[in-house]
């Protein structure tokens, strides 16, 4: 009997110090969730790796850590809205997404990449909030004009990189304008739709306006441009600092190699030069 009283008794004190180490049958709040005890560098980064619009829309909401980091202007020192979003349950269409995103970085907005809808109102609000911009891309933006994009880019002195890929309302005098407003651009794109034939149109405009007003690039991408062999002569003479120079489908250029030009290609011997071209 006695020692059926003590079996009960210990399974009764297990049993009992099962039920204290419990929090949650002890009473006691339960813990943490994992990620909100990581250092905040370890949560930026994680947060970098979010779309803007996910970051806005569901990150900040996960707990008062990472709602803290996601309103650092670190975190927002680089933008990339390449894709729109028409999700009609998002809290933020595009437009209002990149304004927040802008704001929340307190002008230490260094790079933006937008694709497909930007206008000239939301490229102007982006410029006049980030005058140390260094870093721009625009691609398929329709609504965006020249007078749109000369004006925003007058706010940016410190643009080292502007790449532009089918902006059909982009003109050679409209380059001009960005070649004096941004004396520091190092890397400029002006990509063309694919070109078309027949081959029967040439255009060096463009070309010499990049020579004339753009003398510090380093890498010029011109891809499906119609300049000539003028054209070409008068950027290698204009940009003496080019490292690259992306000419794929640019049928117009033709190289005699045994010519001047040709021999004056072969004189940059620090320069790439990537063609789509006839030969003579």
């Amino acid at each position: 009997m006695g020692g059926r009283r003590g079996r009960k008794k210990s399974h009764l004190k297990m049993a009992k110090d099962k039920k204290d180490n419990n929090p949650a049958a002890s009473g006691s709040s339960p813990l943490p969730p994992p990620w909100i005890e990581l250092p905040r560098d370890v949560t930026a980064n994680i947060l970098r790796r979010l779309a803007p619009v996910e970051i806005l829309e569901n990150a900040r909401g996960v707990c008062t850590t990472w709602r803290s980091v996601c309103r650092e202007p670190s975190l927002w020192r680089v933008i990339d809205l390449k894709t729109s979003d028409d999700n009609p349950r998002r809290l933020f269409g595009p437009d209002d997404t990149c304004r927040l995103a802008v704001d929340l970085s307190q002008g230490e907005l260094i790079e933006i990449n937008i694709e497909h809808f930007a206008t000239d109102d939301l490229l102007l609000y982006v410029s006049v909030v980030s005058s140390n911009l260094k870093r721009l891309t625009l691609v398929r933006c329709d609504c965006i004009s020249g007078l749109g994009l000369t004006t925003a880019l007058k706010n940016c002195p410190e643009l080292e990189e502007l790449h532009l890929v089918f902006m059909p309302k982009i003109r050679a005098l409209d380059i001009e304008s960005i070649g004096i407003s941004c004396p520091k651009l190092k890397s400029f794109t002006f990509n063309n739709r694919a070109f078309r034939f027949p081959l029967v149109e040439t255009d060096d405009s463009y070309a010499m306006t990049i020579a004339k007003n753009m003398p510090n690039l380093q890498h010029l991408r011109l891809f499906g441009n119609r300049l000539t062999s003028q054209g070409l002569e008068a950027i290698l003479d204009g940009c003496p600092r080019l490292e690259s120079l992306d000419l794929r489908q640019c049928f117009m250029i033709m190289v005699d190699f045994e010519g001047a030009l040709g021999k004056k290609c072969g004189i940059w011997t620090n320069l790439e030069i990537i063609f789509e071209l006839w030969l003579l």
